[in-house]
């Protein structure tokens, strides 16, 4: 397995724990508490969109907002926000195709570049105008990129600790070609790890350093087991090689980054915001917002502030 260890310490590791090369990462899900809060749940219906990339449920009216989840995460990582949101917007819950049970018939091939489109032919057949579209780590990549080459398709983004090139937590100087050894290691190392109790570990190995809400870690083990190895495989490396800084400085839609920071067990506060500011230093107008007590999964661990932050960007 691919890990940062030989380039910093163990404990520069753990403040850097996102869904990246440094722990072979992988989402998670929220449990749904909308039943236990006496809330009535949102019909769901589905668009007539077929595709073998990605699929779509929607509920409510209004405003349109995407949800894109992260790395072998399943929707259902949104769902406590999407209901909440559900009674004044559209809100349209992706689920990408291997992640979390879901089928997958690709083989190795690239993840990004084609979901990216597949999310770009969406927003035009389901006629949606300008949509405002949060993703979370690898979904608010996917977002980024999806601004960058379909401008059309968005009209605003919010990016949940998730950074334009991943790859630069091994530091300034990496590109996508000095990692790309490294991105086919990790490839290799997550194709080689078929037993469902080794995934299993590993998950919740991960989701320790992920959450600090309990709640969900068993979760995320389970989306860890339940994923196809050669998507997430193929996702982790293209990810990984996957740099959009190039195309920040010509963007013009409003971003708003969120990131992580927890004095216990997390990104140091100073560290976490000496990353975000470098890395989308070239962005025209992006707002960048620390969440302190929090790390890779803010709407997990602090979800009163995670709403209050996304009904602002939503204004």
């Amino acid at each position: 397995m691919l890990h940062f260890r030989h380039l910093v310490g163990r404990s520069t590791l753990r403040a850097l724990f996102l869904a990246s090369a440094a722990a072979l990462a992988v989402g998670g899900t929220l449990f749904v508490a909308t039943q236990a809060r006496g809330e009535p749940a949102p019909a769901i219906r589905t668009m007539p969109f077929v595709s073998d990339r990605l699929s779509v449920e929607v509920i409510g009216e209004g405003p349109d907002v995407i949800l894109i989840p992260g790395l072998a995460s399943s929707r259902e990582v949104w769902r406590l926000l999407a209901t909440r949101l559900a009674a004044t917007h559209r809100v349209h819950l992706v689920q990408m195709a291997g992640f979390a049970g879901e089928p997958w018939s690709h083989g190795d091939g690239p993840f990004v570049a084609p979901a990216v489109d597949e999310l770009a032919r969406y927003v035009a057949e389901a006629g949606l105008e300008k949509p405002a579209v949060i993703g979370h780590s690898m979904g608010a990549l996917l977002g980024l990129r999806l601004a960058q080459t379909h401008p059309e398709a968005v009209g605003r983004l919010m990016s949940v600790d998730s950074l334009p090139f991943f790859s630069a937590l091994y530091g300034p100087t990496a590109t996508a070609e000095t990692v790309r050894p490294f991105a086919e290691q990790a490839r290799a190392g997550l194709l080689a790890e078929t037993e469902p109790e080794a995934k299993r570990s590993r998950g919740l190995v991960t989701a320790a350093g992920m959450a600090r809400d309990v709640a969900i870690r068993a979760e995320i083990a389970d989306w860890t087991v339940t994923s196809d190895n050669h998507a997430v495989a193929s996702a982790m490396a293209d990810v990984m090689t996957t740099d959009a800084r190039p195309g920040l400085a010509a963007m013009t839609i409003p971003v708003t980054a969120l990131y992580a920071s927890d004095i216990d067990g997390g990104a140091p506060p100073a560290m976490a915001q000496a990353l975000w500011e470098r890395e989308y230093a070239t962005l025209p107008g992006v707002t960048l917002i620390r969440v302190d007590g929090s790390r890779h999964f803010i709407m997990a661990d602090q979800p009163e502030r995670f709403d209050e932050l996304v009904d602002a960007f939503l204004k």
